[in-house]
């Protein structure tokens, strides 16, 4: 005999689920003993908001869904920020909601919502299940739908009641294969091919689809074979190593920066994956001649400052691969236009101050390996990171461009360690972004990781103050003051350390990351150099 909580949580380890995030309530308990009796681990956080970033991470990361829980009411609205952080970001994951039996009430309307109404503006799918007959179909579509281009979050609600229902000798169905994506069609390639030979000016832009899934190696090739420069998204860095000759830099601004030099100046862009969530990289004005090709998973949603002259739809690493066999590399082709926006951008902003963000990203690419990972909670540097910090493989610098949110950083982190044991793992974040989670130091701590967290400290919430200074606007409302930060981390048994003059962020993150365990090193940071992240109009 099973109940309803254990044929979920056999389904959640037929699909490959390993950790399952979240604060429990009561009407989670049925579920929780099912999670005590299986394979996969249960990690307690200290917000539902953490446990919501870890999951998306997880799916981002694997590509399967990851897997949080929250109890109904409160823990259920305290998920609604990472919901929206992985529905935006298409980060497959599957969050997990009680509530009160449905059929009998002992506690009348006490702490019930509307959850599944609630989630429905923010999720591919949402649904409470209501008999324990439905929980292994209801599961499995879930996991399917998450994972479908376009990834995304779902949501579904156990009912108390429902959870403790019994079935006898039910038998889990075999787990499916995963269909394979249909390819492009080849008109639509003969198409791209065609406009790309015909082109004087063609560039390449890589978006977050393209860290989704393994094209990098394809890309890679087409881009060496052609010699056409390619520059990326935010959360399209690393799909293609930085280090390359044809890489001119990654779009901090939608629009006013260095880059969008270069970006005038190309008659063909060859979009790939890019997705209008993400905060545009450019944008496109009506009166420009500029043709853009379309290379994506899915078709082109269209608006004011993206519509698109041609698409081609499917697979991308396939669709890549067909445009390289029948390319001919053109000799009319002209990229020296391109080169001169890189040059700047790589020499002319490298001198500044010590406590500049560029001397900051330095000192942790320097120690950071090709492969570690680095996190970043949403903040002014961020965009400097974007920018200055070089990316060599996919995935390897975790950013949020998309919700955009204050206060993932942090539990990003944990969640990369977990998936990746073997990497190195360090999280960037704001003062003001750290302290809206910096709780998770205890569950980073509980759960024995190797993880350093770096907190930069301007006392002030820096990327809206420089907002304001923009608009000549006075200074008002957007400073704060914060704990000792050493004390701070000394107080959850984590080493804490202070970057002073005579004790540099390079030294303090290598010796961080050789003693191991959980460091916070605070790190003061001066954004006097805002002023060279657009050019002057």
């Amino acid at each position: 005999m099973k109940t309803a909580a254990d044929i979920f949580v056999e389904v959640l380890e037929q699909e490959g689920v390993k950790y399952i995030f979240g604060v429990p309530g009561e009407e989670n308990l049925a579920f929780l003993e099912s999670i005590r009796k299986s394979s996969i681990k249960f990690v307690p956080t200290r917000h539902e908001q953490a446990a919501g970033f870890m999951a998306a991470t997880i799916g981002r990361l694997t590509g399967n869904p990851g897997v949080c829980l929250s109890t109904l009411g409160p823990g259920a609205t305290n998920l609604v920020t990472a919901v929206a952080y992985s529905q935006l970001g298409a980060m497959p994951a599957i969050f997990i909601t009680g509530q009160k039996p449905i059929k009998s009430s002992k506690q009348g309307h006490f702490q019930i919502i509307d959850t599944v109404g609630m989630m429905r503006p923010l999720t591919k799918m949402t649904k409470q299940i209501v008999d324990a007959k439905l929980v292994e179909s209801t599961v499995r579509e879930a996991f399917k739908i998450a994972r479908d281009e376009r990834p995304g979050a779902v949501h579904l609600e156990l009912p108390e009641d429902i959870a403790s229902e019994t079935i006898q000798d039910y038998q889990l169905a075999p787990n499916r294969l995963h269909p394979r994506r249909p390819i492009a069609e080849s008109k639509a390639i003969q198409s791209a091919v065609d406009m790309i030979e015909a082109a004087k000016h063609p560039l390449i832009l890589i978006g977050a689809g393209a860290n989704r899934k393994r094209i990098s190696n394809m890309l890679t090739e087409f881009i060496k074979k052609t010699g056409i420069p390619f520059f990326t998204t935010q959360m399209g860095k690393g799909v293609v190593s930085e280090l390359s000759h044809s890489y001119l830099g990654t779009a901090a601004l939608s629009q006013n920066d260095y880059l969008h030099d270069s970006v005038s100046q190309a008659d063909l862009i060859i979009n790939i994956g890019h997705d209008t969530i993400e905060k545009p990289p450019f944008l496109v004005h009506p009166e420009s001649t500029q043709k853009i090709i379309h290379l994506n998973f899915s078709p082109a949603t269209i608006d004011l400052v993206y519509n698109p002259s041609h698409e081609v739809i499917g697979d991308l690493a396939n669709a890549i691969w067909q445009i390289s066999e029948k390319i001919t590399v053109s000799k009319g082709w002209d990229f020296s236009i391109f080169m001169p926006v890189k040059n700047i951008i790589e020499t002319n902003l490298s001198q500044l101050n010590p406590s500049s963000p560029i001397s900051i990203i330095k000192d942790i690419r320097k120690v950071l390996e090709a492969k570690d990972i680095l996190t970043l909670d949403n903040g002014m540097y961020k965009l400097w990171f974007a920018r200055h910090y070089q990316s060599y493989c996919p995935n390897t610098i975790l950013l949020d461009n998309a919700l955009a949110t204050m206060g993932a950083g942090l539990a990003s982190a944990m969640a990369a360690k977990l998936v990746c044991p073997e990497q190195k793992v360090v999280a960037v974040c704001g003062d003001g972004g750290f302290m809206m989670n910096s709780q998770e130091l205890e569950t980073a701590k509980r759960l024995n990781l190797d993880l350093v967290v770096i907190v930069l400290v301007d006392n002030t919430y820096g990327m809206i103050s420089w907002k304001q200074a923009g608009m000549s606007l006075p200074d008002y409302g957007l400073s704060f003051n914060n704990p000792d930060f050493v004390q701070y981390a000394e107080s959850y048994g984590v080493t804490g350390h202070l970057v002073t003059k005579t004790n540099t962020l390079e030294e303090t993150l290598k010796l961080s990351i050789k003693t191991g365990g959980v460091h916070l090193i605070a790190a003061p940071i001066d954004y006097s150099d805002n002023q060279f992240l657009g050019k002057k109009s």
